[in-house]
């Protein structure tokens, strides 16, 4: 009978519960497993933000923006009402976060909320930091 190397680790912690006691976690399980489930259709929030650049240089985000919403198009049209320039990055832990040149902060949150030429979201869903 050969011993698995998890277990040899239980042993040695003194932990020989099994990961199907949810009183006491497995140590040596992922983060996530751990982790007491949250509620389903929790409500997701859409974050702009401010970022000092060099000198009086700014950058706003927005993240969090829905899945339904394709993110490129959504950026070439901020950039064209806004005339400013701006990206899109890939961050590990935000996803897809948009990046605009200068204080965009009310234009973007307007631009979201607007029901004729905006995404119509609603604006308790909206969340603008550095005000």
């Amino acid at each position: 009978m050969t011993i698995s190397s998890l277990s040899v680790r239980r042993l040695l912690l003194g932990s020989a519960v099994t990961s199907t006691n949810p009183y006491n976690p497995d140590p040596f399980a992922e983060a996530e497993d751990n982790q007491p489930d949250t509620k389903k259709g929790a409500q997701d929030y859409i974050h702009i933000r401010i970022q000092q650049r060099n000198g009086r240089k700014t950058l706003t985000t927005v993240q969090g923006l829905p899945k339904k919403f394709d993110q490129k198009k959504i950026l070439k049209v901020i950039k064209k009402k806004f005339a400013c320039n701006g990206t899109i990055v890939n961050d590990t832990e935000m996803g897809e976060v948009i990046q605009l040149q200068g204080d965009q902060r009310k234009d973007v949150q307007e631009f979201l909320v607007d029901k004729k030429e905006g995404l119509e979201l609603d604006a308790k869903t909206i969340k603008v930091h550095g005000f």
